[in-house]
């Protein structure tokens, strides 16, 4: 944030300021407000990828909101939190705008809850997808079923397979974002041939565990990359985000993994459109798109 906007201070005494590691606890502690299960952790994880405003009122944070530059196009932006004793102020706006003031010209991608899609719409936002929250816990999977040619493995020390594949997928750029998180998750490859074709990761995240992202050449390739991370973390509590478009929430339903929430996919701005054949199934984060 600019110098201006770090100190801007309106009659109602609200400062908008940049998001600092200081304020991850009060932001935990507004999500879980929201039942929104995100820890320290995973706050600390979006400052690390993203960027963050809040909003503080007589020295306390009210609100905040998260953006993701991927490259100079185009960016995500999530968490805008206002606190309930401060709800209905117009502070949610005011806290969108400055984001978007931040990131500028790209294409910015969201996704919206029902309480806070009428807010979108007004600022320029239309829906493009619906994106399903699966969650649960499974103790028994079914085995995959890998298809001739076809192998998982752990991802390489130095390989840049998931930048690539996630950027291809997405129309992003997603190579910064998945170095930090291959830091930190649990990350396998399939491959064809030995080429690589997908990948999928495994992080802890909320109240147990995510499989996310999962990029791949197609529904059957995604589906033995979920199967093998639920095969991995069978009786853990285990979360993904899948794209309707996918056609992945049936079959999860039908191993058991229930839809739990569904929100709208939409974009201010030119939708950014994938370079490649490779396909997005499931989000790294809502948030982080």
């Amino acid at each position: 944030m600019s110098d201006q906007a770090k100190s801007q201070q309106a009659g109602d005494d609200i400062l908008f300021r940049a998001m600092q590691e200081s304020d991850i606890e009060r932001a935990v502690e507004m999500t879980r407000a929201l039942h929104w299960p995100h820890r320290e952790e995973d706050w600390a994880l979006f400052l690390q990828v993203g960027q963050g405003i809040v909003a503080q009122w007589q020295g306390e944070v009210i609100g905040t909101a998260l953006g993701f530059p991927y490259g100079d196009h185009a960016a995500t932006l999530g968490l805008v939190i206002v606190d309930n004793a401060h709800q209905g102020k117009g502070y949610g706006r005011r806290l969108m705008q400055a984001m978007m003031d931040q990131l500028g010209e790209r294409s910015i991608i969201l996704q919206a809850t029902v309480e806070g899609a009428p807010l979108y719409e007004k600022l320029g936002f239309a829906d493009y997808g619906i994106l399903h929250q699966h969650q649960g816990v499974l103790p028994n999977v079914p085995l995959a079923q890998l298809r001739q040619g076809e192998r998982i493995r752990p991802l390489g020390a130095s390989e840049q397979t998931p930048g690539h594949l996630y950027s291809s997928a997405t129309g992003t750029d997603r190579h910064a974002m998945m170095q930090v998180l291959n830091a930190q998750d649990r990350t396998v490859v399939l491959t064809h041939d030995d080429v690589p074709v997908g990948f999928a990761n495994l992080r802890r995240f909320g109240r147990g565990w995510s499989i996310a992202p999962v990029v791949a050449p197609d529904v059957d390739g995604a589906k033995v990359l979920i199967l093998h991370w639920l095969a991995q973390n069978a009786g853990n509590f285990t979360r993904l985000d899948v794209t309707e478009a996918s056609g992945l929430s049936p079959w999860l339903e039908g191993l058991g993994l229930p839809r739990v929430d569904t929100v709208r996919s939409m974009v201010r701005g030119p939708l950014p459109e994938a370079q490649g054949e490779a396909v997005l199934f499931a989000l790294s984060a809502q948030a982080m798109g």
